[in-house]
């Protein structure tokens, strides 16, 4: 029963440190180096700020890592409820994961036309500047990929949760209408032009993270309901 419920403030605290190190590479490096449609200057930033964007590549991987960590943990929290929707859940947060690592291959590539290698001196400066750029627009487009995979994540998932029995129905409400906040922002890039998908995405991501946030912090504070849990588990069985 400790084991159990020690499982659950396990996922509280690697869903933490995702949420902790995650915005740092993935939002905060790209807005201090990369300037939009310029590829001098953001070439230029990046060679300047190298050990800034090394350290965004290490915190991708830290969190691939923990990533694969959570997969694992949630499954076992979440197979008393419906083994095959918790496997969906795993497949789907894995398939996500492996994108997250593959999209590191583009950072390093950046790297790569960022160094003073000799093999380089074949290019113009302005060749190596629009190589650079589009090594992140492609990472971007990876980002758009596992932001996909994300969201639908959070359906089999919420209805886990609201069906478990040892989580609050609310906690899986919220989770679900994370799956469509994100997907909703993802499909925005794709329609950057439509007013309606921003306006519902503005709605629905902010309630999704609220949801994501309350279900980290109750794993964390009151984790799982040990009896209910128990029960499921032997029901399962």
């Amino acid at each position: 029963m400790k084991s159990i419920k020690n499982t659950g403030r396990l996922a509280g605290v690697l869903y933490l440190l995702i949420a902790v190190l995650a915005p740092f590479s993935i939002l905060y490096i790209p807005s201090m180096l990369i300037v939009p449609g310029d590829a001098a200057t953001t070439a230029s930033n990046i060679q300047a700020s190298d050990g800034l964007f090394r350290l965004g590549i290490v915190g991708d991987s830290v969190v691939i890592l923990l990533e694969i960590a959570l997969v694992a943990v949630l499954y076992v929290l979440l197979r008393p409820v419906n083994k095959t929707l918790a496997l969906v859940v795993t497949f789907a947060r894995l398939a996500m994961t492996i994108v997250m690592a593959v999209n590191v291959f583009n950072s390093l590539g950046v790297l790569l036309l960022s160094s003073d290698a000799e093999y380089l001196t074949v290019f113009e400066p302005g060749q190596l500047h629009a190589l650079v750029l589009l090594f992140l627009n492609l990472h971007d487009s990876g980002v758009y990929i596992w932001q996909v995979i994300f969201g639908f994540h959070f359906l089999p998932l919420g209805y886990l949760v609201f069906k478990s029995g040892y989580f609050p129905r609310i906690l899986g409400i919220l989770l679900m209408v994370a799956c469509l906040g994100y997907l909703v922002d993802s499909f925005g890039i794709l329609f950057p032009s439509s007013g309606a998908l921003s306006i519902v995405s503005s709605v629905l991501l902010p309630a999704g993270v609220i949801g994501e946030l309350s279900f980290t912090l109750w794993l964390l504070i009151k984790s799982v309901n040990v009896e209910q849990w128990e029960i499921r588990a032997r029901k399962s069985a």
